[in-house]
């Protein structure tokens, strides 16, 4: 494309040739000619003069930058943007419904969706139109998928469950798989049915291998936007609240609600029956045993708001020195008192 047709695009200022042709998008280390990058953190400012880029997308007028530049509101969101422009079309190798997938006669597949070979389609499923089911993908009877879906290889949906719109579901994701329900029964435990359901709502995204249980009754619920990392343990009966992120490896028990635009760092485990409000943010490594109040940030374990875990954490660095300055402070007062019994002696 054209660096003035890219302005547009991005609704930027110009500054610098029109005509010059763009290839694609690249990081500003590694940029060649004909590729554009950006600049959102200062901290890479110095690249600006190493670059081999053709152009740069920067949210702030640079002195003496005389490399062609589009001049947006957001350059991390403006490159994001141009990701999306250049993307290649990533579902173009297969069309269609394959003969070699499993589609049961009572299930309603919309308008431009495709099915790839070796999915199974279960009995009354619905998937909506431009959805795209690829190789490996179950959908259990009674499953809903909306339009304009991505279920990549593996996944599997369980019965009863219902996904919205635009939604991206990456390598073995499983919606649906029984809450970790039992009941103590004298030396052993009983199985609780999970007879609940899980709805996923527009606009989310699951990585790769993260799980979503079935409620044992009602329904587990992600709201609209929240997004997902690789590995993420969804339980029972939980509530994701609106455009909540969480990162790899974190996990939330049973039953516990998490607000809207909540953000949970990586290796975060979340105890069940509590409430996070909205906006908490939870730093990698915590664990939460009670519920959180909202727009705090919170890190430790358990949880407890950050300035006060800073200066937990500082004092227990300066713990062997205190330690020190305490034994020699015994020994002293050993000698004191000596010195003392001494001195009544003598008197």
């Amino acid at each position: 494309m054209r660096l003035d047709e890219i302005a547009r695009y991005l609704n930027g200022k110009l500054a610098g040739p029109p005509q010059i042709e763009i290839s694609g998008p690249a990081k500003i280390e590694q940029a060649g000619p004909g590729e554009i990058t950006f600049l959102s953190n200062l901290k890479y400012r110095h690249f600006i003069s190493k670059t081999q880029a053709s152009a740069i997308v920067v949210d702030r007028e640079i002195d003496g930058l005389e490399l062609p530049h589009i001049l947006v509101a957001n350059a991390y969101v403006g490159f994001v943007m141009l990701l999306k422009l250049f993307q290649p079309v990533m579902h173009d190798y297969f069309e269609g419904l394959s003969e070699n997938a499993f589609i049961d006669k009572t299930a309603r597949i919309g308008p431009g969706a495709r099915i790839a070979a070796l999915a199974y389609i279960g009995p009354n499923v619905t998937i909506g139109k431009n959805t795209v089911i690829y190789p490996g993908v179950v959908l259990l009877k009674n499953v809903r998928i909306g339009d304009d879906c991505i279920l990549y290889p593996n996944v599997s949906v369980r019965e009863e469950c219902q996904i919205g719109n635009r939604v991206i579901l990456q390598n073995g994701c499983v919606i649906g798989s029984d809450g970790f329900g039992f009941a103590p029964q004298d030396d052993a435990y009983l199985k609780i049915p999970q007879i609940g359901t899980v709805i996923i709502e527009d606009d989310v995204e699951l990585g790769a291998n993260t799980t979503v249980d079935r409620s044992t009754l009602g329904a587990t619920v992600l709201k609209q936007g929240c997004k997902m990392d690789n590995l993420v343990q969804i339980a029972h009966n939980v509530l994701v609240g609106k455009h909540t992120v969480m990162a790899s490896q974190s996990g939330i028990a049973g039953s516990t609600e998490l607000g809207d635009h909540v953000t949970i760092g990586g290796q975060v485990g979340i105890t069940g029956h509590i409430k996070i409000d909205d906006n908490v943010i939870v730093a990698a490594q915590s664990g939460v045993t009670k519920s959180l109040k909202q727009g705090e940030i919170y890190w430790g374990t358990p949880a407890i708001p950050i300035t006060t875990q800073k200066k937990m954490d500082v004092s227990l660095r300066r713990l062997p020195d205190l330690i020190k300055k305490v034994r020699m402070l015994e020994k002293e007062i050993v000698v004191l008192k000596k010195q003392i019994a001494k001195e009544k002696t003598e008197r």
